[in-house]
Parts: C-alpha cells; structure tokens; sequence
C-alpha cells in the first residue's frame, strides 16, 4: 500500500495563491494562437489599379524594404487581368496591365531583387489564388551583395 503524500505548508499555500489568482491566466490554446498570429503575419502588397511602372516601382521598394526587415515571406496581389485592356500583350496596357504574369518577370529579371529571393509561388485560394504570389525572401543577416 502507498504512502499518503503530506503536502507541506508552502505547499498549500502556493496552491491556494494559485487559485485565487486562476482567473488571471488565460488558456494555453489563446496563448499558442496570439503567438502564432504575430509570427505568421505576412506583408502584403496590393497592386490593383496601378500601371506596368506604377506597379514595378512599388514591387522594388516593397521586397527591398521587407528584406531589409527580414521578413521570409511576402504576399503580393496582383489581380488577374480579367478588366484590363490588353489582352493580347500582358506587358503594354494604357492605364491597367497584366501584373499577374509581368510582376514576376520583373522581379526575376531584376539583379538586385532576384539576388535576395529563394522563389516566387502561386499564392493559396485564401490568399488570391491566381491573382496573387508568394515571395520567399532570403536571409538578410547572410546576405551579401
């Protein structure tokens, strides 16, 4: 047969500070998911309404400025094209263009920028799904240019 275990009077006292202050601690699971939401935060960029030029200098300045803060992934949204005026060439278009194919290209072309990414992704659904991309950055801290 086992001992009985004695608890000790610095024992029940913790126990006892413990549950008058239970209110004061929130759940494990609200912990984990309020972490979580802060790490998973991913920078997005919405390029609607905006030129070929517009939307290229915006892209540049956007990759730049979230490498030099070492985010790893960056969310860009592009749109499909589906109202723009120039179907037959996606890189000429008087006010809107087919950022969708042209963004990409820009930034794989561009030295400076395709320097600092590992790969360009169609976003998910949720995301944009077809009018959107994934940029995944290098590491700023092993960068050299």
């Amino acid at each position: 047969m086992k001992k009985k275990y004695l608890a000790s009077s610095k024992d029940k006292k913790d126990w006892l500070d413990f549950i008058k202050n239970i209110g004061n601690i929130s759940p494990k699971s609200e912990d984990f998911s309020n972490i979580r939401a802060d790490l998973i935060k991913v920078p997005k960029l919405d390029l609607h309404g905006f030129s070929l030029k517009e939307s290229n200098q915006k892209v540049k300045k956007f990759i730049t400025d979230c490498f030099n803060h070492g985010h790893k992934k960056l969310l860009i949204v592009t749109g499909k094209g589906s109202r723009s005026k120039s179907y037959d060439n996606p890189y000429v278009s008087e006010k809107l263009s087919i950022l969708r194919y042209s963004v990409p290209a820009f930034v794989r072309t561009d030295e400076n920028l395709s320097n600092k990414i590992i790969r360009i992704s169609k976003a998910k659904i949720n995301d944009g799904g077809d009018g959107a991309i994934y940029i995944f950055l290098k590491d700023n801290k092993k960068f050299k240019e």
